[in-house]
């Protein structure tokens, strides 16, 4: 008698006893997180960007992936450095370049060949705004930062007041672009390795790794923040 009022509440607790463990929500198990989409920095120069004379490791951009992959951020760093362009170059290249990769950031060092050139200012100055309304065009929202430069020598001595007028009207074109355009600005390339025969290759216009390294950290103080946003 005792044992059928007992029977049903034995066959509860097989039953309990027996049932699965609890699933998630859904009957299926969460799906693992998508990786991080990769995007492009485009550092678009003449021969200071392309790294000449040096393994293509040793180039500023190439560094500045290192630092990137050190950090473990998802951004890779593209090299549209062409040795001996000028402005005008630049300019005819560029859709080129932006048909291939779409720039997230572009990083735009032109204008010292067009200073070797003795190129108009006002010329060059013509050719970078034309080069960063193209990029805005076609990305909006592309962050550009600027690179400034300047000569490397007093150009007065070789032939009066007229050119030691046109490097201070060339390293002074630079900053005023970046404010009017609200880019992020490097204020000079070469700080700190310009005229040091030790940081730079025989021709003493471009540098030699050691000269890089530095190159490398000079963008790297502006670019670090920019790709933190």
């Amino acid at each position: 008698m005792v044992f059928r009022f007992l029977l049903p509440l034995i066959l509860v607790l097989l039953s309990l006893s027996c049932s699965s463990p609890d699933k998630p929500t859904g009957g299926a198990a969460e799906a693992a997180p998508a990786p991080p989409v990769m995007r492009n920095i485009v550092f678009f120069g003449n021969s200071l960007t392309a790294g000449y004379g040096l393994p293509a490791p040793q180039s500023f951009p190439s560094l500045i992936q290192q630092k990137i992959d050190s950090l473990g951020l998802a951004w890779q760093c593209i090299n549209a450095g062409v040795s001996g362009e000028t402005t005008a170059g630049g300019l005819q290249r560029l859709p080129t370049v932006l048909s291939k990769r779409r720039p997230d950031v572009f990083v735009l060092e032109l204008g010292a060949n067009d200073g070797l050139r003795g190129i108009p200012v006002r010329e060059t100055t013509q050719n970078l705004q034309r080069i960063i309304d193209a990029v805005k065009r076609q990305y909006p929202d592309c962050r550009i930062v600027l690179v400034g430069m300047e000569f490397p020598f007093d150009l007065s001595a070789f032939g009066g007041h007229q050119y030691g007028r046109y490097a201070e009207d060339f390293k002074a074109q630079f900053r005023p672009l970046a404010e009017k355009n609200q880019l992020d600005f490097v204020p000079f390339l070469l700080q700190g390795v310009l005229g040091r025969p030790e940081l730079n290759l025989p021709d003493r216009a471009h540098p030699n790794a050691a000269g890089y390294r530095i190159v490398a950290e000079n963008v790297w103080a502006v670019l670090q923040p920019v790709l933190q946003r």
